[in-house]
Formats: structure tokens, sequence, C-alpha cells
């Protein structure tokens, strides 16, 4: 390995260290609550560090939920590219959602279930960045099966927005709620997506 990559490979990974730093002190202190020199003494190096990375903490954040959204938009991409039939996009697409959730939950309470107080820090996604083409995937899936007469002739935009409340819901109440006493999540996924198809087809 040249020293050129290997140069390459440390500012990965302490760009990487910085952001998963910044996502468990978002997580337990608070967005709002986090300063930069908190974040650069949790990995132990000094502020001015992590400002040849991050300019600002809205870009540190802003980096949490990029790297959140590549992960998700890659699992529905992969899905997009094996089926075409938009009920079984759908379905198949939602308990991705779900599961990736589950999979990634720290990941999914900062960028989906964080509360934020200053407006433009909401990680609303920009067009064509990774979140804006996740939602796409589920606009798209249900813009066509309305198309093909298979969900019911609604707006999509509508349609869509239901359904992802709907998704959100289950995951993060299956996250933050552990101790209540849910049946095997596998079922209760099931089931919910099972009722997200029926509500919106034809």
């Amino acid at each position: 390995m040249g020293s050129r990559e290997r140069r390459s490979r440390e500012k990965q990974s302490l760009r990487q260290e910085i952001l998963d730093a910044a996502r468990q002190l978002f997580l337990e202190n608070g967005y709002d609550n986090v300063s930069m020199r908190q974040i650069a003494e949790k990995i132990e190096y000094s502020p001015t560090t992590i400002y040849l990375y991050f300019k600002d903490k809205h870009e540190l954040f802003h980096g949490i939920c990029q790297e959140t959204f590549q992960k998700l938009e890659s699992e529905l991409a992969a899905i997009a590219k094996e089926h075409t039939d938009p009920v079984r996009c759908m379905r198949l697409g939602a308990e991705a959602y779900i599961r990736f959730g589950l999979r990634y939950p720290h990941h999914y309470q900062v960028v989906f279930a964080a509360t934020h107080t200053h407006k433009h820090d909401y990680p609303i996604p920009r067009p064509g960045e990774a979140g804006d083409r996740s939602f796409r995937y589920l606009l798209d899936t249900i813009s066509e099966g309305v198309l093909q007469g298979k969900f019911r002739d609604s707006d999509p935009m509508v349609l869509s927005q239901t359904v992802w409340t709907a998704m959100h819901g289950v995951t993060s109440l299956l996250i933050s709620k552990k101790d209540f006493p849910w049946v095997d999540s596998d079922v209760l996924i099931e089931s919910v997506v099972e009722m997200i198809i029926r509500g919106i087809s034809a």
C-alpha cells in the first residue's frame, strides 16, 4: 500500500470515527446540547481536527444523515433492480425500511426521530441526494401501481406520505418501546405491511 493510499484510508477512518462519535452524542444528549468540542473530546482529538472534515455542526449532522440514507437507498435500489411488480416492490420495500431501522437503531433515531430546535438543521433531503432517492423509490412504486390500476386512484404523493408515516410509526415504536409486550417482531412487521398494502390497493 502506497503512502497516498494509506493517508486516504486514515482520513476516511477518522471521518467515520467523528461521525460515529457525533451520532452517539446526539442520541444521548440531543443535537442542541452537543458541541463540536464535546465531539472532539470523545474521540480525543482537538476541535481543530474536526473542522478539517466538517465546517460546523450542521454539516456534520448532514454527513450523518447522508450516511444513513445511503445505506437505506442501497437496499431499496437492490429491490427495484430485481423486481418490477409495484405491489411486490411495495411489500419488500416496506419490510426493508422497517428492518433497516431495527438493524441500525442509532442511525434511525438520530435521523428520523431526534428533535431539532433549529429549523434549518432538520434533515430534509436535498434533491438528488440518497434521502431524496429513497423517498422517490416509494413515490415511483406507488405511482406505477396507480398507473397499472393495482393501487387505488389517488394522489401518489398523498399515498406515499401516508405509507411512510405508517412505516415510521412501527419502526420508531419497536426501537423506543422495547419493554412493551410486543408480539413476535416478524409477525408484527408482516401484519403492518399487509395492512399498508390492503389500504392502498385498488
